[in-house]
């Protein structure tokens, strides 16, 4: 699979996006990694930029021009964010934040994650925000985008472990075995295999303008990431 050139990744710090940052650098980015923080990240390397941002005036930054693809990671959950109105400011604001201004610097593919069960006209909050940014991400146009839907993310977080988090790791996978066919898109997957997705939908050549991945386009899109080049 050819290599991207140069990357954008928003969200560098957190479960999926510190394994992307490691992969990426690891050799799935060819080119030149450039990290969107709002605190510096603890790690160096000669293809990595860290632009240090509070995200409200990305205008003032010296980004670059020759970016081929963007990765969000960003995210958070209702009760880490405090409020229904604060998870949306990250959720759906921030990211369409992020997504335009990736659009001004020319990236013509966008990868970002969502969650299974996304849809803009759900009566579950969460996932009626997760839909709706998925539906304004579209309308921005980009050549190719893609959407990750994971389910339960499995992984070691900084910080507490979340209560809900905690119970759904320790049974979920009890249970994922009984998670077949159409059910089998709830499995919980693990953070790097999600990352590790994303970087090998960045370095297919080409694909449809709109792509969703579910558990099984993931684990498929993950172990395809170590195929011989």
């Amino acid at each position: 699979m050819p290599l991207p050139r140069n990357a954008l990744l928003f969200g560098a710090t957190g479960l999926i996006g510190s394994h992307l940052l490691h992969e990426a650098l690891a050799g799935g980015i060819d080119g030149h990694v450039t990290a969107a923080t709002r605190r510096p990240l603890p790690a160096r390397h000669p293809r990595l930029s860290n632009l240090i941002t509070d995200f409200t005036h990305l205008e003032r930054h010296d980004w670059p021009h020759d970016v081929d693809v963007a990765f969000c990671c960003l995210g958070t959950t209702i009760g880490a964010a405090g409020s229904r109105a604060a998870f949306r400011a990250v959720d759906h604001d921030l990211v369409l934040t992020c997504a335009r201004w990736a659009k001004r610097l020319g990236v013509r593919h966008f990868i970002a994650v969502s969650a299974i069960g996304a849809d803009a006209s759900s009566p579950v909050f969460y996932s009626r925000v997760k839909g709706e940014t998925e539906r304004d991400l579209q309308s921005l146009g980009f050549a190719r985008l893609s959407l990750f839907q994971p389910s339960l993310l499995l992984g070691e977080r900084e910080g507490p472990l979340r209560r809900g988090e905690a119970l759904g790791g320790a049974l979920m996978p009890l249970f994922s075995p009984l998670l077949v066919g159409r059910l089998d898109s709830y499995r919980p997957v693990q953070a790097r295999d999600v990352a590790r997705a994303m970087l090998a939908e960045a370095r297919a050549p080409q694909g449809p303008a709109v792509t969703r991945l579910r558990w099984r386009a993931i684990m498929a899109a993950s172990a395809r990431l170590d195929a011989p080049r």
